[in-house]
């Protein structure tokens, strides 16, 4: 049976203040790597706001798609373990048995990469088995790419997401707004919670401009199938319309890309850089992959890191922007190339100073992990509680 759940910020303060601190197991991609793995930083920020917020987590990540080789962070953090298990054969299990054993809330994100169907079957599994008396931990399924995975389960009623909706305590999502919840609704999920990407004011903000980085407009998103035709009209199209002006482009995977002579491609962006990149240009772009922009309400992470640091932030349009910015004093729009071309030409320095300032403002004031998490863990609270009695 479906139910509602709306954070509580009283139903939080009272649970808080038992102060009752939970041990999450967390399955997700990666938390130490960057590479070819956009979600990262969202898990980041998150993780360790909820850590402040005085709960253990522990990340269970696999050795897969050579991301252990391209770690940005040298060191495990401290506001999380970090368990590292086998990509292949069945390492999946051990890790798995020991968080149904001992966590009190089990989430294993979409995307991981390797063990996905493996993993969700079991969290599905492990919330059917729990026997009354002895309920055993919450399991909840985190996707950070629900528009897909909502296609997914659309297209292949044997899909495993259609197995397992139904089971979890309650689905998270890093965006999808209303669409993605009454999706989410109708697919049988308990609950749909968007928990959307914002930024963590210690590593988020703005620095000295780099030489090496200054350009008019900058883009940095990876090589994906279901982004690169947006790319080329919302990039590569502005870049022809305005031979004057340098643009740059970072992510994985456009190497062998062809780009008009004033685009230089700077390759993967380590997360040690992005302040640097965002301070320097005089715009930064974001492009959402097509199904993002059909669902709307799902901006992407580096929205919020780049407005942070202070950047005049030019978007392609999707429905909901204005929940989180002003369109035009906050955040520029465009719904084409030739639009971000008309922009760069009509946003000298000034402007884009006086737009990235004053998204900077907002960013801080309604956009940040911490409170992001307090959502996260005032829904786990009152489930914790309903089903305690």
């Amino acid at each position: 049976m479906t139910q509602t759940i709306t954070p509580t910020p009283d139903l939080d303060q009272a649970a808080t203040d038992g102060r009752r601190t939970l041990d999450i197991a967390f399955f997700g991609s990666s938390l130490v790597s960057a590479y070819w793995n956009g979600a990262a930083t969202y898990y980041r920020g998150m993780i360790r706001a909820l850590h402040g917020l005085g709960h253990r987590v522990t990340f269970h990540e696999p050795d897969a798609f050579d991301r252990q080789a391209h770690r940005d962070l040298a060191e495990d953090p401290d506001y999380a373990t970090v368990n590292i298990y086998g990509g292949e054969g069945d390492a999946w299990r051990e890790p798995f048995r020991q968080a149904a054993a001992s966590a009190d809330v089990v989430i294993k994100a979409s995307g991981v990469g390797v063990f996905d169907e493996q993993l969700e079957r079991a969290l599905a599994d492990l919330a059917r088995g729990r026997a009354a008396d002895a309920p055993g931990p919450l399991c909840i399924f985190w996707d950070v790419d629900a528009p897909a995975t909502l296609d997914r389960m659309s297209d292949d009623p044997a899909d495993r997401g259609n197995h397992c909706v139904g089971a979890y305590d309650a689905v998270f999502t890093y965006g999808g707004g209303q669409p993605v919840i009454d999706a989410y609704t109708a697919a049988g999920a308990r609950g749909c919670v968007p928990l959307y990407n914002a930024h963590d004011p210690d590593t988020h903000h703005p620095v000295t401009p780099r030489d090496d980085l200054a350009c008019d407009l900058a883009f940095l998103g990876n090589r994906l199938p279901d982004r690169e035709a947006r790319v080329d009209d919302f990039f590569f199209d502005a870049a022809r319309r305005c031979p004057d002006q340098r643009f740059l482009l970072g992510g994985s995977g456009w190497d062998d890309k062809p780009m008009p002579d004033n685009v230089r491609y700077l390759g993967h962006v380590g997360t040690a850089d992005h302040n640097a990149l965002n301070s320097s240009a005089r715009c930064v772009l974001n492009i959402s992959r097509d199904s993002m922009a059909a669902f709307g309400f799902s901006p992407a992470t580096r929205v919020f890191e780049a407005c942070a640091a202070g950047a005049c932030m030019i978007t392609d349009h999707w429905i909901g922007l204005d929940h989180f910015y002003a369109p035009g004093d906050e955040m520029l729009v465009a719904r084409s190339g030739a639009d971000v071309a008309d922009l760069l030409q009509q946003t000298d320095p000034t402007r884009a100073s006086a737009i990235g300032t004053a998204a900077a403002t907002r960013t801080r004031r309604d956009h940040t992990y911490t409170q992001r998490a307090r959502e996260a863990q005032t829904v786990m609270h009152q489930l914790l509680n309903s089903r305690n009695g």
